[in-house]
C-alpha cells in the first residue's frame, strides 16, 4: 500500500480555503480534515468566535492529540488533505511536526480579507487574519531548507486548473478534473462552525471566477489591513507563478 501524503494548506480566514478543501475531497483517493486546531485555538485564546462553545465541545483542545491524528490519520487514502488556519498555531503549539507534512501557504490581499472578516466579527487584529503567522511559518520552514509553496487566491481563481495541477505534482498524484466541480451543500467533513462561515461554499459547485472587489475600510480595520501589506507582499513575491 502506498504511503499517505499529508498535504497541509495554511490559510487565513475569508479566503478560498474551504473551496480548495472541497476540491480535494471530490477526489476518490483523498480525505480531508477541517481546521483541526480550531478547538485548541479557542480554548487557549479565550476568543469569542461564533459557535465558540460548540467548536470546543466538538473538537480536541489538546494540540498534541491533534498532531498525532494528523501524522497518523489511519486511512488508506492516497492524500490526507489538511485545511489549517495559520493563526491557530498559538505560541504553545510545537512546530517540529510541521516539517513532516507537505506544506502550502494560501494568501489573499489583506484589504479584501479584512473587509470580509468584519462582516462577521466587529473587531480585527493582524493576528486574526493569519499573515504574521504565515510569514513566521514560511521563515521557519525555509530556514530548514524546505520552504512551502505559496499560492495567492486571486492568481488561483484566474487559473484554478493550473494551480491544482501544480499541487497534484507537489504531492505526486495525477490531476483529476473532478477537482474543478463538486455538489453543492454541506459535507460531513465540515466543522461545526460551518453554519456561521460556509454559506457561500455551500451554494457553490466550483471555483468562482476572480472578481476584483472595491474595498472601503476606515479606522481600525483599515489600519490592520495596512499593517499586513508588507507581510503579504513578502509572501506574494514568493508565490507560484506557473
Amino acid at each position: 500500500m502506498a504511503e499517505t501524503v499529508r498535504l497541509a494548506v495554511w490559510s487565513g480566514p475569508r479566503n478560498i480555503s474551504t473551496a480548495l478543501m472541497r476540491s480535494w475531497e471530490n477526489r476518490p483517493d483523498s480525505v480531508v480534515v477541517d481546521e483541526p486546531l480550531y478547538a485548541h485555538y479557542l480554548a487557549v485564546t479565550g476568543l469569542d468566535h461564533p459557535g465558540r462553545d460548540e467548536v470546543i465541545s466538538a473538537g480536541e483542545s489538546d494540540w498534541r492529540v491533534v498532531v498525532q491524528t494528523l501524522l497518523e490519520p489511519g486511512t488508506d487514502a492516497k492524500v490526507h488533505y489538511q485545511k489549517h488556519m495559520a493563526h491557530h498555531l498559538t505560541a504553545d503549539v510545537g512546530r517540529s511536526w510541521i516539517a513532516r507534512l507537505t506544506n502550502v501557504l494560501l494568501i489573499r490581499d489583506p484589504w479584501e480579507v479584512v473587509a470580509s472578516y468584519v462582516k462577521t466579527r466587529a473587531q480585527v487584529t493582524a493576528a486574526d487574519i493569519g499573515l504574521p503567522q504565515q510569514v513566521a511559518l514560511y521563515d521557519e520552514l525555509a530556514a530548514e531548507g524546505n520552504p512551502p509553496a505559496v499560492i495567492d487566491a486571486a492568481d488561483f481563481l484566474r487559473r484554478p486548473e493550473a494551480h491544482l495541477r501544480m499541487l497534484c505534482d507537489l504531492v505526486g498524484v495525477a490531476f483529476d478534473d473532478r477537482m474543478l466541480h463538486w455538489p453543492p451543500g454541506p459535507r460531513s467533513s465540515d466543522g461545526v462552525w460551518a453554519p456561521h462561515w460556509y454559506a457561500t461554499v455551500w451554494q457553490s459547485t466550483g471555483f468562482a471566477p476572480y472578481q476584483r472587489r472595491e474595498v472601503r475600510l476606515a479606522g481600525q480595520p483599515a489600519a490592520v489591513a495596512e499593517e499586513c501589506c508588507a507581510l503579504y507582499r513578502k509572501l506574494f513575491d514568493r508565490r507560484w507563478k506557473g
